[in-house]
């Protein structure tokens, strides 16, 4: 059995010990036979390090008999994490010393410190989080750009505005106003957009290249737009923070958004944890093309598409088991036949399976896994005729209410304060009714319907297959090494 020396520093700082200075102080508390174990680079905050790791699998091999640090807070700052450890050292005899502490944990009293002093660590490294989320918001109040990398197109400016960071545009911002020129037009979809800017060779900020998500990432970043009134009437609409006055949204210059990204503010149907403020910089991008590609996102996001296509009732589930990326279903007229290509080979070229699953392999591998799944619930009587759905009608009302807010956005514009006040009225009343029907048909969506689940599924129409998969399967993801289902 051997004494460990722990030492841990997450940066290199004039005010902080080097983990080779840690380990001198260690050295005089460790016995003649001595193991040092170093993280480097990794916070206090949890455990999640390689060193560490390695250090407790030693300890419960029963291969340590005393553990060594500079400080407490070098072995954890988080009570919880070090009262596990705490209970790992005890359970397995292991004596603890903190050089800097100076404590003894085999007296009640020297316990009772250590607990103490974590619960003061725990303080330090949750007011340091608070006061660092703090100075990030109000960096942003101020105009500034907060922190972290520059969005596509632009670069943090050298020259400081009122002492704060800003955000000037660099030659990608060409690229920028060319996918909000493309979006903009009726008919052209996000993955277009990405295959049209791949095929040109245009570089893009991530590592895997153009695809929907990062042309999506740039088309609702309000840092590229002009911030006039009516880009406050969206944002507010949808219920964000707005730091600034309706006023202050003249146009003259962007503004930043930051909050929590989680997957329901990914739609961007609720903002409540977001904050809007005016930027220092200038837009690149007019409020109202903004908007209209907004409103076009908007409906894409929350209308579900369950697949339109017409040569698999597995449209829109099936996906690639090694990238992830949807697959589609091509028909070659000339061969007679039909086979699977991935976007992330295709259009990203980031994957590299070569599909060669006949559909019709696929289908009878789903189909029998669904007629296991039917086999066990008895509750479902035979497939009938399928009834027209409600969300066919509530579509439709959306898209009059859309119409009707871009209209009343636009009349912002020319209105005056009073008119202005009544329009904003007017906007939030209408995106009340927006969220209603969208809550109706999100639950209807999520919701299985027991008439198109049939012990008899072979048996069953086209479409009335393609709605019993879409409401039972989450996705089929597919190899030519097997098949997998995976089920709601």
């Amino acid at each position: 059995m051997y004494t460990a020396i722990y030492a841990r520093q997450s940066l290199d700082k004039k005010d902080s010990l080097s983990i080779e200075g840690q380990v001198d102080l260690c050295r005089a508390e460790a016995a003649d036979e001595f193991k040092v174990y170093t993280d480097k680079g990794f916070s206090g905050k949890n455990t999640h390090r390689p060193s560490f790791a390695k250090l407790m699998k030693d300890v419960e091999s029963g291969e340590v008999e005393k553990l060594v640090c500079y400080r407490l807070d070098r072995i954890s700052r988080s009570i919880m994490d070090f009262g596990m450890i705490w209970e790992t050292l005890n359970q397995n005899h292991v004596e603890f010393v903190s050089i800097n502490e100076k404590f003894d944990t085999s007296t009640p009293v020297g316990r009772a410190m250590l607990y103490i002093i974590m619960v003061f660590a725990q303080l330090e490294r949750e007011t340091i989080a608070e006061r660092v989320k703090d100075n990030y918001y109000q960096r942003v109040k101020k105009g500034a750009w907060p922190g972290g990398p520059a969005p596509f197109g632009f670069q943090i400016a050298q020259e400081r505005v009122n002492g704060q960071k800003s955000l000037e545009p660099t030659p990608e911002i060409e690229t920028v106003k060319h996918i909000f020129n493309m979006y903009a037009e009726a008919g052209t979809s996000l993955g277009k957009i990405a295959k049209a800017l791949t095929e040109e060779g245009i570089p893009c900020a991530r590592r895997t290249g153009w695809d929907g998500v990062s042309v999506g990432r740039i088309l609702r970043n309000p840092a590229y737009a002009k911030a006039t009134e009516a880009v406050y009437a969206y944002y507010k609409a949808k219920g964000a923070i707005i730091y600034n006055d309706a006023s202050e949204f003249t146009g003259k210059f962007a503004s930043i958004m930051i909050g929590k990204r989680t997957s329901n503010e990914r739609k961007y149907t609720n903002m409540q944890e977001h904050l809007l403020a005016i930027s220092s910089h200038k837009g690149m991008i007019e409020g109202e093309q903004f908007l209209t590609c907004q409103f076009r996102m908007d409906n894409n996001r929350q209308i579900k598409n369950t697949g339109k296509g017409k040569l698999t009732w597995l449209s829109g589930l099936l996906h690639c088991a090694e990238c992830g990326y949807s697959l589609r279903v091509i028909e070659d007229k000339q061969y007679n036949r039909k086979y699977l290509s991935c976007a992330g080979r295709s259009n990203l070229h980031i994957c590299s399976v070569v599909h060669s699953e006949r559909i019709e392999d696929v289908e009878a591998m789903v189909e029998s896994v669904l007629m296991k799944r039917f086999a066990k619930q008895q509750a479902f009587p035979p497939a009938e005729t399928l009834s027209p759905k409600p969300q066919d009608k509530w579509v439709n009302e959306l898209e009059q209410i859309e119409n009707k807010i871009f209209n009343l956005i636009q009349a912002l514009a020319d209105g005056n304060d009073v008119s202005k006040q009544y329009i904003n009225a007017a906007i939030q009343k209408l995106d009340d009714e927006k969220q209603a029907i969208l809550s109706r048909i999100e639950t209807v969506a999520n919701t299985p319907s027991t008439e198109a689940i049939a012990y008899d599924f072979s048996g069953l129409d086209f479409e009335t297959k393609k709605k019993t998969a879409a409401a039972v399967i989450k996705n089929v993801l597919c190899a030519p090494s097997g098949i997998e289902v995976k089920l709601r």
